[in-house]
């Protein structure tokens, strides 16, 4: 069943009050935009050896709180969004760069597997995808040979609307979906590991 555009889920039954959930329509190029603070707690608890790189930048929220956390940062992407190299094809052109890098990404979800390979495939020191639970499960097959070190259950759980949302000048409301950040480290061994990571710490 289709759903109107950020409006708010309901129940109907009696003693059920109505959840402030939404279900956004589908964003062009795939662009969701999540809250910058996903990205600032990221870099306050991981180190990324060498530079930042975002390959599917968008808006620039994670090269933003990057150079907030003091670390350098390259941004591009496929279609353009107004910030950072573009139009630039991460799955087919070269690497930005030739010093150490790490990819930290809000990918496409459905292209999740081909960033973190193509940024593997470039010798990136560790990648980090910021991506949604929902999706672990049939995600297993192609993560289980790579080298999945760390596994951070974001709470409490981020409004990652379309960009069209902030562009109609609203502010974000609470979403459905759950989201995690994987991190891969190719010193890695063994299995992952997980833990919380909350917007205000602790």
């Amino acid at each position: 069943m289709n759903r109107q555009l950020d409006q708010p889920e309901t129940n109907t039954m009696s003693g059920r009050r109505p959840r402030n959930t939404h279900i956004f329509a589908r964003a062009a190029n795939d662009l969701y935009i999540e809250p910058i603070w996903v990205s600032e707690r990221l870099f306050a608890v991981e180190t990324f050896p060498g530079v930042i790189w975002d390959p599917c930048c968008g808006t620039g929220t994670i090269p933003k709180a990057a150079q907030t956390a003091g670390l350098s940062s390259y941004a591009s992407d496929i279609a353009d969004h107004g910030y950072g190299e573009r139009p630039r094809d991460f799955l087919t052109k070269p690497a930005l760069t030739t010093s150490p890098f790490s990819v930290v990404t809000n990918p496409p979800y459905g292209l999740a597997r081909e960033i973190v390979e193509r940024a593997l495939e470039l010798n990136a020191l560790k990648v980090a995808i910021f991506f949604p639970i929902a999706r672990m499960n049939a995600a297993w097959r192609w993560l289980t040979p790579l080298p999945l070190a760390h596994i951070y259950l974001v709470t409490p759980r981020p409004s990652v609307p379309p960009r069209t949302v902030f562009d109609r000048g609203e502010k974000a409301k609470g979403g459905r979906p759950d989201f995690i950040w994987l991190i891969l480290d190719r010193m890695h061994e063994g299995k992952p590991t997980w833990e919380w990571l909350h917007r205000d710490g602790g």
